[in-house]
């Protein structure tokens, strides 16, 4: 088990949770991972089965002043903006995930499904190379520091040319954005909400106003939008109105209106009598 951190009353977190769950050999270093990552072994990037992160959503001044010489060519699909460093941090878990069979899972916040120019230029480039397959929306508030919806991106590199997933040419869009506990503070999920979300990307399955399994072609006439609500139609239709019936209850209420003024208008003259 391995990780790295720059905040160090996080990473000191960190190392004692290790200690408490009994994960004593696991390495956790504090650094920046963007500009000076310290897991590297032979001046070349440590790989890794599974890596996953929550990093901090469109991070301001991250380093894209250093990108463009980055000493392990992370960035090679493009440069992030300066003050959104969402795909940087993307960027840099696709390159550590082991080629044709590490997965990645990062917590994002909904723009990076759609913002344009460079963002918009890395994200086609990686569904192009068929390493993402799976966007899972989740409901706003569910963090302390931002009441935002957010987005889980699964990217599995076994899809690539040679790995045992490389026939699977689709992507798969998990709308769980309705479904959550509402508590005063901020939002949860329940475990039977988690137990869904994940039998449902397990399956893989169309499920009406839920889950939809879009084909490259359906992302590439959409830009390489992966705005949720383009894949997964939420929309409920309202009950149809009865115009005729509407209108009778109109004349109604605009006599009780006509009846109540006249009345107002005795008692005004009583007042002022």
């Amino acid at each position: 088990l391995f990780g790295q951190e720059s905040n160090g009353s996080t990473w000191a977190l960190c190392r004692m949770n290790m200690f408490l769950h009994s994960f004593d050999s696991a390495r956790i270093e504090w650094c920046d991972t963007l500009n000076s990552p310290l897991l590297v072994e032979n001046d070349r990037l440590m790989k890794f089965n599974c890596v996953v992160a929550n990093p901090p959503f469109s991070l301001d001044k991250w380093g894209a002043e250093n990108a463009e010489s980055d000493q392990y060519t992370r960035f090679w699909r493009g440069v992030p903006p300066r003050s959104k460093g969402d795909w940087a941090f993307i960027s840099h878990m696709v390159e550590i995930a082991l080629e044709k069979e590490g997965r990645v899972a990062v917590v994002v916040p909904n723009g990076v499904l759609f913002r344009g120019a460079a963002e918009g230029r890395i994200r086609e480039k990686m569904i192009e190379e068929n390493l993402l397959d799976a966007v899972i929306g989740l409901p706003g508030n569910l963090f302390p520091t931002t009441n935002i919806p957010v987005a889980i991106l699964v990217f599995d590199r076994s899809r690539e040319k040679g790995g045992v997933r490389e026939e699977c040419k689709n992507v798969f869009f998990v709308d769980a954005s309705r479904e959550f506990v509402s508590n005063k503070n901020q939002n949860t999920l329940s475990e039977a909400h988690i137990d869904k979300i994940m039998k449902t990307y397990t399956a893989r399955d169309e499920e009406e106003k839920y889950a939809h399994v879009a084909e490259f072609t359906e992302i590439k006439e959409n830009d390489f939008n992966l705005n949720i609500p383009r894949y997964v139609d939420t929309f409920e239709e309202e009950e149809e109105i009865d115009i005729d019936v509407v209108q009778v209850e109109i004349d109604d209420l605009e006599k009780e209106l006509a009846a109540v003024r006249v009345k107002m208008a005795e008692k005004l003259k009583e007042i002022q009598r």
